[in-house]
């Protein structure tokens, strides 16, 4: 699993009343890149939704049709492990959960808004949607940039080779 991912949304894209809901940088912050892919977790998207994350859970698996294993998945307990030191996440001695927990991909986030039937979801959805929006956008500029990058060092490279074989006796 990749350390956790924080994606830097624009602001200026969110309406005043979107932004009043969630800072933008809280929901920024509980997006993870696990297995590649972009996720959140149960708990994170419990805390934005204001619910328990166990009634959470007890919703989607009264649905578990509705979200696939491309939709959402349980950790193993090496990723939940490596994700917890990564982010200070609660150990079980101190009253944190047992067993790893589930992760959301981007559709499954997109799923949870009509399994939970709230206007807090439907409004939470539109800033964690644009979040992902954002980082894809961000993770497409990076891979143009390390492509060009790429061929920067292979035309170096190639220079290099011809100057030194001038310079060779």
């Amino acid at each position: 699993m990749n350390s956790a991912t924080r994606v830097a949304p624009d602001e200026s894209s969110f309406t005043e009343s979107e932004s009043r809901i969630v800072p933008v940088d809280y929901i920024e912050r509980r997006i993870y890149r696990v297995r590649e892919q972009n996720v959140m977790l149960d708990s994170d998207l419990a805390d934005l939704y204001q619910v328990t994350t166990g009634n959470l859970n007890l919703a989607v698996k009264r649905n578990l049709g509705r979200f696939p294993v491309d939709f959402m998945y349980q950790m193993t307990k090496e990723e939940g492990s490596s994700l917890l030191l990564q982010s200070a996440r609660a150990k079980k001695s101190r009253g944190g959960r047992r067993t790893p927990p589930y992760v959301f991909t981007e559709l499954g986030v997109a799923m949870l808004s009509s399994v939970l039937n709230s206007e807090r979801a439907v409004q939470i959805n539109i800033l964690i949607m644009r979040a992902f929006v954002r980082l894809r956008a961000l993770l497409a500029t990076n891979e143009e940039l390390a492509k060009h990058l790429d061929e920067v060092e292979s035309r170096f490279t190639k220079d290099l080779s011809r100057h030194d074989q001038k310079l060779s006796p």
